[in-house]
């Protein structure tokens, strides 16, 4: 019999925790759960190959330096990262870091089980992130001259302020141009939406 595909969650919060690995275990995987990003770089090295569902905000060492320290070790597993308040610039550095999500508790299980769907085709296939990026490339030349220059501006990890400034618009017409762009892509998350976003080429320094 196939094995189950492991998920490693580490959240700071018990209830997360539970939560999420009901979640997960319910759809079929296998999951280690961890208190904390130390107690499972303890093990890193020799803890079964599959996805990560990490917590951005923790004490000790947050979402980010754990990736870090997971890139530093070599080792490569798919993270979707979690959040208790979405904030851009943290996105832009977990996704740049290569997260395959960025999702905001309280934690909807459809887009949790997609997120983790998208991990292990990232694993799955080399051809995946070529694939991705001609996909990414094609819907992104669906949008506006105008609606560009505001993804990339989210890309960069700007502010509705902060682009509104740049292009000479207001901060409501953003706004307008950031639904039109979710629209237009087919996704519900600002995290979706920079996937699209970094596969695409765009966020890189100008």
């Amino acid at each position: 019999m196939e094995s189950k595909r492991v998920v490693h969650v580490i959240d700071d919060e018990e209830t997360i925790r539970k939560a999420v690995g009901f979640t997960l275990r319910t759809a079929g995987f296998a999951v280690e759960t961890y208190g904390s990003g130390v107690d499972f770089l303890k093990i890193a090295d020799e803890a079964e190959r599959g996805s990560i569902v990490l917590d951005m905000h923790m004490p000790d060492m947050n979402g980010l330096q754990v990736q870090a320290a997971l890139t530093q070790m070599d080792i490569s597993m798919p993270v979707v990262m979690l959040t208790g308040n979405g904030d851009i610039a943290l996105a832009v550095q977990a996704m740049k870091a290569g997260a395959v999500d960025f999702l905001a508790k309280p934690i909807e299980r459809a887009l949790l089980l997609d997120a983790i769907d998208r991990a292990f085709a990232r694993i799955d296939t080399a051809e995946g992130r070529a694939l991705d990026e001609a996909e990414a490339c094609r819907q992104v030349d669906l949008l506006t001259p105008r609606e560009r220059d505001v993804l990339e501006g989210l890309a960069q990890g700007l502010p509705n302020k902060t682009i509104a400034y740049d292009l000479g618009i207001s901060s409501r017409t953003v706004e307008v141009h950031r639904a039109s762009i979710m629209s237009k892509l087919g996704v519900r998350t600002l995290a979706e939406t920079l996937r699209i976003a970094f596969a695409a080429g765009m966020g890189r320094p100008l």
